[in-house]
């Protein structure tokens, strides 16, 4: 799988899923880095078929009005540690991955509870 995290996704966590076997990129490493716009990283990711990870509210609109990004995890989870965030992935990988096998799908990540929209 191939992993896209938004600008205020640790590099801590792209760094566990490289550890994990997956393509993983922080958005700060293309396009024009924290300057990049929604728009041009679900632009980028869907070209490049990438996963965007974010904990920003307007992919999820972006995806239910458009489609675009194909492919979005959405962190719901206010300000928790990056060692929680990275624990969280740890426990659930196998099912996201599971999930991201499909075409378009929007994936809610909350506490204790992984919502699926596809």
């Amino acid at each position: 799988m191939k992993f896209l995290c938004d600008v205020h996704i640790s590099y801590k966590l792209v760094k566990f899923l490289r550890d994990a076997g997956h393509e993983a990129i922080h958005v700060n490493q293309i396009l024009d880095k924290w300057f990049s716009t929604d728009q041009d990283i679900a632009k980028y990711a869907d070209a490049n078929n990438y996963i965007v990870i974010s904990k920003d509210s307007d992919f999820k609109d972006s995806y239910f009005i458009s489609k675009t990004p194909h492919k979005v995890i959405r962190i719901c989870l206010g300000n928790i540690s990056n060692q929680r965030l990275i624990e969280l992935f740890e426990q659930n990988l196998d099912k996201l991955t599971q999930e991201l096998l499909q075409e378009f799908v929007y994936i809610e990540i909350h506490n204790s509870l992984i919502t699926v929209f596809s």
